[in-house]
């Protein structure tokens, strides 16, 4: 679609206008990439997860964590999964434009890291890397929608970019 401005005066105005929309779009798609990140994440607490990019496959728990979960009446089993407390400590938050999922708990830099006597089970880093091919999509998408309107999108393409959240 082509468009005429009839001073440099519209011109600037129109390029605020993007400017502004651009934000708008690439903050809507950052939080919509730390949700998909923050639920991915979530879902790998209580299974064992391979090996994926710099990131280790988890050991099997050892014998005496089993045996301590078992006396405390927990699933046998569930690496990182007791209490549920450290999956929902899995959050985002979008501030300018960056997103940051991470927990708000210091047992999952522990548990993502490891240290001397624990190995890591990461689950952040895994997170992002699964969804590397949606993240680059809903980035890619809010990107054209701040440039060109997301109504133009949606009729383009025939369908709600919001499906699928």
């Amino acid at each position: 679609m082509k468009r005429e401005f009839g001073s440099f005066g519209e011109f600037a105005a129109h390029l605020l206008e993007l400017q502004v929309t651009e934000a708008i779009a690439l903050r809507k798609g950052l939080d919509r990439v730390g949700a998909l990140i923050e639920r991915s994440a979530k879902a790998e607490i209580g299974f064992y997860q391979g090996a994926v990019g710099e990131f280790a496959a988890w050991e099997p728990l050892a014998d005496s964590t089993e045996a301590e979960k078992a006396r405390l009446g927990f699933e046998p089993d569930a690496p990182l999964l007791r209490t549920g407390d450290l999956r929902e400590s899995i959050g985002h938050e979008v501030g300018g434009l960056e997103v940051v999922t991470g927990s708000t708990s210091d047992v999952m830099v522990y548990q993502e890291l490891g240290d001397e006597k624990l190995p890591p089970r990461a689950v952040l880093g895994p997170a992002a890397i699964h969804n590397a091919d949606r993240i680059e999509a809903i980035l890619g998408t809010a990107a054209i929608s701040g440039l060109i309107g997301a109504d133009r999108i949606h009729e383009a393409l025939g369908y709600d970019m919001d499906i699928g959240k």
